[in-house]
């Protein structure tokens, strides 16, 4: 630390001069820090701009897909039964009714005490065809319970309060219907069965002995009825009931619409951070241009999207304002969802053919920008990551430089001090010894 000797012998404000010069001094660090802080503020804007372009890339592969538009819905006119599409559904439509939900079976004891005890030593439990002697450590319900509920016999138990001190045991299926079903012997006890292990059924084409065909299912669910159609059943149907498959306009028309605003989201985040901003205060106006103002890496992917969602498609080449997708005045993208679905009724397979084609050239464009390894903005933004680096390093050395500066000053200027003031001194000894001499001159 540096000695103060402010205003000593000079009456100098010495600490306010030696910061004054290492202000000046230090101008080059100051400008390092501010480019520091500028690249830093870029770094952040491309990264959000970079994740924001790689959702979109996620966003288009996945509408580019096969089938990614072969999109149905499926309804029934009973409210007992519902209906669920997956991949692989078509147009249709099918008569059916619902004669049996499915069942698990539930078995129970006879009332036992539960201070006396499970009665016997041992139980055989037959499930799927296989015997499972089941031996408890000890006529303890609760030992008895544990080893049912350990054989894997595809039954749990459960000890059942009945009130009076007495018990049930509870044996119940671990497979839902027919699948699951099991028998209990033990020598004198008689066992039960609460509910019966049963099969959901459905008839299809009900009321035509000719073709009228039963279909099982081990849950209420009937997964394939039709390719690609699951139907479940929540209760049996007086009448019969009709599945309809149709195509799902309103799910390909959002995942267009999507489309474009994922596209136009990537618009808006680079617009705002362009556009140039006006302040007006006590001192003056001031102007300033966003943070990716001029940047042509930024300005390219922009371009790049913009082309993939907006140029011709098909064969023949044709505008996507045919199908709903236009560039607007101001060089975003605008959908509309008359024109999209009018399109999609007259000739669905080449709407959506043309949709997958823009989100094909969408995928690639985003892709090109945000791969993590390859992509135009990851790139920069590792450079920009790296010139960061550098320039801390750089500040850091200015730092140890001015540090070292700020010590020579101070050693100077108390140097100077302590100089002056022995002048000083020797100018009040020289002073006193002239005085003494012309006192003396005078006297003789």
């Amino acid at each position: 630390m540096g000695i103060s000797l402010d205003g000593l012998a000079s009456g100098l404000d010495t600490t306010a001069l030696i910061a004054s010069i290492m202000q000046v001094d230090a101008l080059p660090q100051t400008l390092l820090k501010n480019k520091s802080s500028d690249i830093q503020s870029m770094v952040s804007a491309l990264q959000g701009l970079n994740t924001k372009v790689a959702a979109l890339a996620t966003q288009a592969t996945a509408a580019a897909k096969p089938g990614a538009l072969d999109l149905y819905t499926a309804a029934t006119n009973s409210d007992k039964v519902t209906a669920t599409t997956t991949t692989g559904a078509a147009v249709g439509s099918l008569d059916f009714q619902v004669t049996a939900l499915a069942q698990t079976q539930v078995t129970v004891t006879p009332k036992v005490n539960g201070v006396t005890g499970w009665p016997y030593t041992t139980m055989t439990i037959n499930s799927g065809g296989t015997p499972y002697t089941i031996e408890p450590l000890s006529n303890n319900l609760d030992d008895v319970v544990k080893a049912v509920n350990a054989a894997g016999a595809g039954v749990t138990a459960s000890k059942v309060d009945v009130g009076g001190g007495d018990f049930r045991i509870q044996f119940t299926a671990t497979k839902s219907g027919s699948a699951g079903a099991f028998t209990i012997s033990d020598p004198g006890t008689t066992f039960t069965d609460v509910k019966a292990a049963q099969d959901a059924e459905i008839t299809l084409w009900p009321g035509n002995p000719a073709v009228s065909t039963t279909v099982k299912s081990s849950t209420n669910t009937f997964a394939e009825l039709l390719p690609g159609v699951s139907v479940t059943a929540k209760d049996v149907t007086a009448a019969p009931a009709t599945l309809t498959v149709s195509r799902d306009d309103a799910g390909i028309t959002k995942v267009a619409s999507d489309l474009v605003d994922g596209v136009n989201g990537i618009f808006s985040f680079v617009a705002s951070r362009t556009a140039v901003s006006t302040t007006t205060n006590s001192t003056g106006t001031t102007t300033s241009a966003g943070v990716f103002a001029g940047d042509t890496t930024v300005r390219s992917v922009d371009q790049d999207i913009l082309s993939a969602a907006s140029l011709p498609v098909g064969t023949p080449p044709r505008s996507p304002s045919e199908i709903g997708i236009s560039i607007t005045k101001t060089g975003t993208m605008e959908f509309d969802a008359t024109k999209f679905g009018a399109a999609l009724a007259a000739d669905p397979a080449g709407t959506a053919a043309k949709v997958q084609e823009i989100a094909g050239r969408i995928a690639a464009a985003a892709t090109k920008a945000s791969d993590k390894y390859d992509g135009t903005l990851t790139k920069t933004i590792t450079g920009q990551q790296s010139e960061v680096r550098d320039l801390a390093d750089r500040i850091s050395d200015w730092d140890t430089r001015l540090a070292s500066r700020k010590a020579t000053l101070q050693r100077t200027y108390s140097g100077l001090e302590v100089a002056l003031s022995n002048m000083k001194a020797q100018q009040s000894w020289l002073t006193s010894q002239l005085a003494g001499l012309s006192s003396g001159s005078s006297s003789s």
